[in-house]
């Protein structure tokens, strides 16, 4: 699991938070104020560091700064909405993004993956029954051989290679790529490209064993 620092001192925030990134694969040790958190990054290791600007104890500022100093730990600001000068001093200190309160958790899980991505922080091949996913090149192997997918079937491909064994539902696939293309996706669109996607990874399309269909919930990739 991917070791993250959350500095929060809203409790009802960070208990809803760590139970939904665990469950995204990420590991969250929760610490509330300035000073504790900077003896966690001096002393731990962290993959990335989600910091609330504004804290009882201290400032949000000071974390990053020592994030920086250390440790070069990626962060990612936890902003009061319209916030502007909070955010540019932030970004200006070196953090990596922000994201105005309140967000939606899948979009917090997006920038995430981005900054870990950007930071070399994040898997860059996936491996999975044949299949070699490059996310640095952006390329896809089946069986040692290029294949080539949209942009919304290779965003598709890695929702399901950064869960690999979960049960993922329709509605959490849509929630991922009905906007990647621009364009808008409904439920049957979904069906289109699970189906286009399966052709085109699967050995038997008709009898998928890459992505398989999990009865009244889902999709799930491998075993």
């Amino acid at each position: 699991m991917i070791p993250i620092l959350l500095v929060e001192d809203d409790k009802a925030i960070a208990t809803h938070l760590s139970e939904f990134l665990q469950g995204e694969g990420f590991a969250l040790t929760v610490v509330e104020g300035q000073r504790e958190a900077i003896e966690r990054l001096t002393n731990g290791r962290f993959d990335l560091a989600l910091v609330d600007i504004s804290l009882a104890e201290g400032n949000g500022f000071a974390v990053c700064a020592a994030a920086k100093t250390h440790t070069d730990t990626p962060v990612i600001f936890l902003t009061a909405s319209g916030d502007e000068y909070s955010v540019v001093t932030g970004l200006d200190m070196g953090a990596d993004d922000y994201i105005s309160k309140p967000f939606r958790p899948r979009e917090l899980v997006s920038r995430i993956r981005t900054v870990l991505r950007r930071s070399g922080r994040s898997q860059a091949v996936f491996r999975v029954s044949g299949l070699m996913v490059d996310t640095e090149r952006g390329q896809v192997f089946k069986n040692g051989e290029e294949i080539f997918l949209s942009a919304l079937e290779y965003r598709l491909l890695l929702v399901f290679c950064g869960n690999p064994g979960k049960v993922l539902s329709r509605s959490r696939l849509l929630e991922e790529i009905w906007d990647v293309a621009g364009d808008y996706v409904n439920d049957n669109t979904l069906t289109v490209y699970i189906k286009r996607l399966r052709d085109k990874i699967e050995d038997d399309p008709q009898n998928p064993q890459r992505i398989r269909t999990v009865r009244g919930l889902g999709y799930r990739l491998g075993e």
